[in-house]
């Protein structure tokens, strides 16, 4: 019975490392796989909802996440422009899509290319605050250089307080 916990510590690691979410010494440097994932589902999920509220010719519902416009930096290269600058381990990009799916679930707000860039940038400072036990500065996330977008700092911590009260945290 001693055999059974080793195996499947194996298993459990080796599906970590494929998903890009434990660092092995063997494992190269880059890009976790989870980031390429991530993006996806986000922009196919953008992609589903807006052709969804077009084709019924519904309203979404505006929140403090929202912009006056879609920002020119598609999702996957913002991904790898938060990893990057952030620091974050990959697990807090799969704890910040949870976030946003309970952020969507109670606001019954829709993820649009209008919300989405925020949405994601706050949930990933949340989480890193949560799972890496890590300080996300706000004047790096209000830097253009992270995020590919400006968003002053009172609209920040407006956006992070919702992210957590929404999320019951």
């Amino acid at each position: 019975m001693g055999t059974l916990a080793p195996e499947s510590e194996v298993i459990r690691s080796e599906k970590y490392l494929a998903l890009g979410l434990k660092v092995s010494g063997k494992q190269k440097s880059g890009k976790p796989r989870v980031l390429s994932l991530l993006s996806t589902l986000l922009e196919r999920s953008v992609q589903k909802t807006e052709s969804l509220l077009e084709s019924t010719q519904r309203k979404d519902v505006i929140t403090l996440f929202h912009g006056s416009r879609t920002p020119s930096l598609g999702i996957e290269q913002y991904l790898d422009r938060i990893f990057k600058y952030s620091c974050c381990s990959p697990s807090c990009f799969v704890v910040a899509h949870i976030y946003m799916e309970r952020f969507i679930e109670h606001t019954s707000a829709h993820l649009t290319s209008l919300n989405v860039h925020r949405l994601l940038i706050t949930s990933v400072m949340v989480a890193a605050k949560f799972i890496d036990d890590a300080s996300f500065p706000l004047g790096l996330l209000t830097r253009s250089r992270l995020t590919g977008i400006t968003i002053r700092l009172h609209v920040c911590c407006s956006l992070s307080a919702d992210c957590l009260k929404l999320n019951g945290l």
